[in-house]
């Protein structure tokens, strides 16, 4: 199973990387054509949009996912509770438009809220069938889907921005993508849905779970942008959010495809206790192995990596990306725990920790924080995450009683050292006076050679354990066709 999951792993990892070196050209060319204000805009305008939607998503898809034998009836029935769910969503984006203008102090934010609630209508047309890609582990034609879908709207913002020039081009390029993505999905795969709901309580049962995991999820990290876009301008609350994009690219966007292929296959080993542990804690090894020099990484080298990727007139959002950086490399292992309980049918232990990670955040920022600006705000937010991910594996252990902390500890302490060797010495590094281009890429050059060699020299002198070090040169052997071993049998 576990060559499996590697396979789909990169097939997935392509998509991803695919899908996000798209949004990172789009993001580069509109940031070099509209302002911090124009993005601000939209920023505010997908808070509200992503909050209604949020509210009422049932989490159909991950049912159908976890379900173990779903027919097509469980297909229609998730399907036209979709279609519902966003008909609804779409009226009271409409309706609430008028308030979220006031909220923010912005009339521009309404109109450009109605344009997203027809984008969020017609979302939920897709074709449903799409599903059996990533639940029957056909990553090849997921892949195929995800990136079709994600070209059109590419093109589109493109295109609409180089005519327009204004904030304008995001949701009306936005728009064509859904659009284009309804289309795709009913001409790559066969199954036609219709309505139904026969079985709306069984998608009840589940679904009113994943209600309180999204809707947590969704306040987790949208709750400081609905803040700062009240407390400050469309130009802040622009490079906030802008931040906030830059930051989740190097942990969040190189591992959710390892669980994007990993949750379908954990379901199906979920009644296998030692297959179960031993996928989840390879997942976990090659999570940390890359989160922690990622996060820590970008925290260091913000400076240039704004001002080459964005220009000078971002160079506000350099302490966010500094901060919120690490926020997504925590929030990066946390992914881990919540899918593995997910497998497990544990939704609402999930739901339930995001929650009070909600409520510790908000009563924060609502009392001792009370008036302060968007910096003190993601400050706030990386601590609260810390000491989630701390209660959350401290979880883990009850809810899986073979799992000990020295498990975890065996597979993580070694890029947690080597994370922390490249932090000490990298800041030392002087480039002043050099351009951005060329220090980002010294930086980034001499950071990933002092994690490697550390990285390296720790599993050596731990006598080459079985753990993410050994899986990837395995694979990498693998691959390369060299039959050399790089790891010694288990005890």
């Amino acid at each position: 199973m576990l060559g499996n999951i590697f396979t789909g792993a990169l097939l997935a990892a392509s998509m991803r990387w695919i899908d996000r070196l798209l949004g990172i050209v789009s993001t580069l060319v509109l940031a070099r054509l509209l302002t911090p204000a124009d993005f601000g805009i939209i920023a505010m305008a997908s808070v509200i949009m992503g909050l209604m939607d949020v509210l009422l998503d049932l989490g159909v898809i991950a049912m159908l996912i976890q379900k173990r034998d779903c027919d097509d009836e469980d297909f229609s029935n998730a399907w036209t509770v979709r279609v519902i769910e966003c008909i609804v969503v779409a009226m009271l984006i409409i309706l609430t438009a008028p308030l979220a203008a006031d909220f923010y102090h912005d009339d521009r934010v309404a109109p450009v809220l109605k344009i997203m609630a027809i984008s969020v209508l017609v979302t939920g047309f897709e074709n449903v069938g799409v599903v059996f890609f990533q639940k029957d582990m056909q990553f090849g034609k997921d892949f195929q889907f995800f990136f079709l879908r994600r070209l059109v709207g590419f093109v589109a913002a493109l295109a609409l921005a180089l005519w327009l020039q204004s904030y304008w081009a995001l949701p009306l390029g936005a728009l064509a993508g859904r659009l284009g993505g309804v289309a795709l999905s009913y001409v790559l795969h066969p199954f036609r849905p219709r309505l139904t709901l026969s079985r709306f309580r069984q998608v009840w049962s589940f679904s009113r779970w994943m209600l309180l995991r999204n809707s947590g999820d969704y306040f987790a990290s949208r709750l400081d942008k609905l803040l700062v876009g009240n407390r400050a301008d469309a130009a802040i609350m622009g490079a906030y959010n802008l931040a906030d994009e830059i930051s989740v690219m190097p942990t969040s966007e190189l591992l959710m495809p390892i669980w994007r292929v990993l949750f379908p296959a954990l379901v199906k080993v979920r009644d296998h206790p030692e297959e179960l542990q031993r996928a989840f804690l390879l997942a976990m090894a090659v999570q940390v192995m890359i989160a922690a020099p990622a996060a820590v990484g970008l925290a260091i080298v913000a400076r240039d990596a704004v001002a080459l990727l964005l220009g000078d007139q971002w160079m506000g959002a350099v302490p966010f990306v500094q901060v919120l950086a690490l926020v997504y490399g925590l929030n990066a292992i946390n992914f881990g725990t919540s899918h593995l309980l997910m497998a497990l049918g544990r939704v609402h232990i999930v739901g339930m920790f995001v929650w009070v990670q909600i409520l510790v955040f908000g009563l924060g920022a609502v009392t001792f924080l009370a008036g302060s600006g968007p910096l003190a705000l993601a400050h706030w937010r990386l601590a609260v995450c810390a000491l989630y991910t701390l209660a959350f594996l401290l979880f883990i252990f009850q809810a899986v009683p073979s799992l000990r902390p020295r498990h975890i500890y065996a597979v993580v302490w070694r890029p947690v050292v080597a994370t922390a060797f490249m932090a000490g010495l990298l800041p030392f590094l002087s480039l002043e006076g050099w351009s951005p281009l060329p220090s980002l890429l010294v930086r980034c050059a001499v950071g990933g050679t002092l994690y490697g060699v550390a990285l390296l020299l720790l599993w050596l002198l731990a006598e080459r354990p079985r753990g993410a070090e050994a899986y990837v040169l395995d694979k990498l052997v693998t691959i390369f066709r060299r039959p050399v071993m790089v790891s010694r049998a288990p005890d």
